[in-house]
């Protein structure tokens, strides 16, 4: 079972109640204001960790792309390219904390990344002239992370970019263009990257505590609507609102609407399979770009499943045919 690999990893405690309770959140959030929220409070619930109980990555440590030897060609990472800088954050460390602040191209980012919904989000984290910090709340919604920013103490839907609750309620993040991709092909596409690597000699990274959850029938801790023509741990690929499924472009190889086009190419394990990310199932590379003035551009999306998608876009369409 996928909690019992869960709780066992000692990354996530079972939930004792479901309920909203802003009053009991309150002694140990006292800086949020749980008056000002945009969606029902009984939608959110504990994941079991403590605020920052899975610890954000404050102080990232990098080295050059030709001194890593410690991951696999076909491993998971989060490529990212602002400013003509790029960096991998391998999903090997990200699993095990779920958040990285950090500084790329000169701009202030958040890499994120939710393993119950494999949603790798990488944001701009200035508003208004002010540069935030994230970390974890501990709780999700919709099984999708909801995380904190520290200077105010609101809590944000990852998955959204957007503030839920609190002071900065209504508030959405930038988003930038990332990849999940595999470590070769970052090193390809970017030979003078750097990448993160293990700031910590205490945790075991490379190895997935959510043994067999992307193969699961249904998501942990969910108690939502399921999508219709499509089984909820499908991965699908969402861009603007819209969603294609993964076995779908994987059987064409690439798909275009418009100016946009979808491609895919095997070579990338899969971060929630095998207890050692490495060995992981192939479930193989996606770039989604636009052709702007003849030149194909990177274009925000995730890979995420089908019941993320339908859980935050409940009118969307998923293109499966």
């Amino acid at each position: 079972m996928v909690s019992a690999a869960l709780v066992a990893a000692g990354l996530l405690v079972l939930p004792g109640g479901a309920g909203a309770n802003p009053t009991f959140w309150s002694i140990e959030w006292p800086s949020t204001d749980f008056t000002k929220h945009s969606i029902d409070l009984d939608d959110i619930m504990s994941g079991g960790p403590p605020k920052d109980g899975i610890p954000a990555i404050d102080d990232p440590k990098h080295a050059p792309i030709a001194e890593v030897t410690d991951l696999a060609d076909t491993e998971p990472v989060i490529g990212v390219t602002v400013n003509g800088e790029s960096r991998a954050y391998p999903l090997g460390i990200l699993t095990q904390h779920e958040i990285v602040n950090d500084t790329l191209g000169g701009v202030p980012v958040t890499i994120t990344y939710c393993p119950l919904c494999n949603s790798s989000i990488v944001f701009d984290r200035r508003v208004d002239g002010k540069v935030l910090d994230f970390g974890t709340t501990g709780k999700l919604r919709n099984s999708d992370l909801v995380m904190y920013d520290r200077q105010t103490e609101s809590w944000w839907q990852q998955f959204m970019g957007q503030a839920i609750v609190g002071k900065m309620t209504g508030t959405t993040l930038k988003m930038l263009p990332s990849r999940q991709e595999s470590f070769a092909r970052f090193r390809a596409r970017s030979p003078k990257g750097t990448v993160l690597v293990s700031g910590s000699v205490f945790r075991r990274y490379g190895v997935n505590p959510y043994v067999s959850y992307d193969s699961s029938a249904f998501p942990f801790l969910y108690r939502g609507d399921l999508p219709e023509g499509i089984e909820p741990m499908v991965r699908v690929i969402v861009v603007d609102g819209e969603a294609w499924s993964l076995p779908l472009l994987r059987k064409q190889g690439s798909i275009a609407k418009g100016d946009l086009k979808l491609s895919w190419e095997s070579g990338q394990n899969s971060a929630l399979d095998t207890r050692v990310i490495k060995r992981g199932r192939d479930v193989g590379n996606v770039v989604v770009q636009r052709n702007r003035n003849g030149k194909a551009e990177d274009v925000v999306h995730d890979v995420t499943f089908a019941f993320v998608f339908h859980a935050f876009h409940p009118k969307g369409t998923i293109h499966t045919e």
